[in-house]
């Protein structure tokens, strides 16, 4: 079974060849993630003209508008901008690479797919867990606000603990 992480970069689901250590540097900007051509040869474990062939494929036949789901990036160490590609684009590759990997990202796509569909959301786990820990500071910070406005003045203690 492949590996789904999620991030801290906000809500962002990563895919995880099984048997496989990829490591690619996701931009997340304008809430959906952001590729180029090579970093998703590199997640499907293809070459980049096969990339390529897909991208003029989808873009050709219409089913992606390129004006809205492609970016030019300066990206350090480049002389030029860079093409980036988002989520819609990088779905729609995954699902016509044909490597061990494209097959499967497309397995695990599906799966995910499928949890939302018949559940109707798609709970992120690590999210939770980590929101969970929030509430319960903010919760002890009002209790204490409670406690303390109850009272007229503030030891030095406290009044630094409300400050941290």
């Amino acid at each position: 079974m492949n590996k789904i992480d999620a991030l801290n970069l906000g809500n962002v689901v990563i895919f995880h060849p099984k048997g496989q250590k990829i490591s690619l540097e996701v931009h997340l900007k304008k809430e959906t993630v952001w590729l180029t051509q090579a970093q998703m040869a590199d997640l499907f474990q293809t070459e980049r003209s096969v990339i390529t062939k897909h991208l003029r494929n989808i873009f050709q036949i219409k089913e992606l508008y390129k004006e809205s789901n492609v970016q030019k990036m300066h990206i350090a160490n480049s002389d030029k901008p860079v093409q980036l590609y988002n989520l819609n684009v990088i779905i729609s590759v995954g699902y016509r690479v044909n490597s061990k990997t494209g097959t499967q990202f497309r397995i695990w796509a599906t799966n995910i797919l499928k949890q939302h569909l018949i559940q109707g959301y798609t709970i992120n786990e690590k999210r939770l867990r980590e929101q969970s820990k929030n509430i319960k500071t903010l919760q002890h910070t009002v209790q204490m606000l409670a406690d303390l406005s109850q009272r007229k003045a503030l030891t030095s203690d406290e009044a630094k603990g409300l400050l941290h």
